[in-house]
């Protein structure tokens, strides 16, 4: 016995119009990200700003003035003092793309990979993302247990976590009522090169006569 199935077939006007729709919530969804973003990295935002209004208010040639500016502080920046500038600046912005990269852009299609959402009436619900702090060679990240779920359910599925974040281990503890931490290890701390400060073996022979 044959299946009938049926298509649905839209007006090009109403395509249209579905296409600018979903352009403009792009547009603004790009624009709320740029914004969070110049706020969270003034040091970054503010000189672009000051080149923006450069070029629009007195011209252009004072806008390239107040880029090479910009760059030149970052550079000394840079050299004279590398850990406020890897607080500040470039291990922020590292921090925060991870975080999104790891973990929220597809945390419920991994978190259903590894078994760990419950089917309920036709609907999923997967257990809530509360926390990820971003590490060197560890990342942190704290879960909201779904109801119904215990800490062995986390416990047995460390090996998959693991595999499905692409971390070379996991390990699952209880932090608190209903909540676990995965710890996700991302390096491995034994392969670090570690600077060995040179040894004087002239005065180490004349000690040792």
């Amino acid at each position: 016995m044959a299946t009938k199935s049926s298509e649905t077939h839209k007006e090009p006007a109403e395509m249209v119009l579905e296409a600018l729709a979903m352009l403009v919530w792009l547009t603004l969804k790009a624009a709320v990200v740029a914004l969070w973003w110049a706020v969270l990295f003034p040091v970054v935002s503010v000189p672009v700003a000051g080149a923006l209004a450069a070029g629009l208010f007195i011209g252009w040639p004072w806008s390239v003035v107040v880029v090479g500016v910009s760059i030149a502080g970052m550079v000394l920046w840079r050299r004279r003092s590398p850990e406020t500038f890897e607080r500040w600046l470039t291990g922020r912005a590292r921090a925060r793309f991870l975080r999104w990269w790891r973990y929220r852009l597809r945390w419920d299609k991994r978190l259903e990979s590894c078994k760990l959402t419950v089917s309920r009436d036709g609907s999923t619900f997967v257990p809530r993302l509360l926390m990820a702090e971003i590490g060197d060679g560890m990342d942190w990240v704290r879960v909201k247990m779904l109801p119904g779920q215990c800490p062995a359910d986390y416990e047995n599925r460390v090996e998959r976590l693991a595999h499905t974040f692409e971390a070379l281990e996991c390990r699952a503890n209880i932090v608190g009522p209903g909540v676990v931490e995965l710890m996700f290890r991302y390096a491995d701390a034994l392969a670090e090169t570690v600077a060995v400060p040179p040894v004087d073996t002239a005065r180490f022979r004349k000690d040792a006569a």
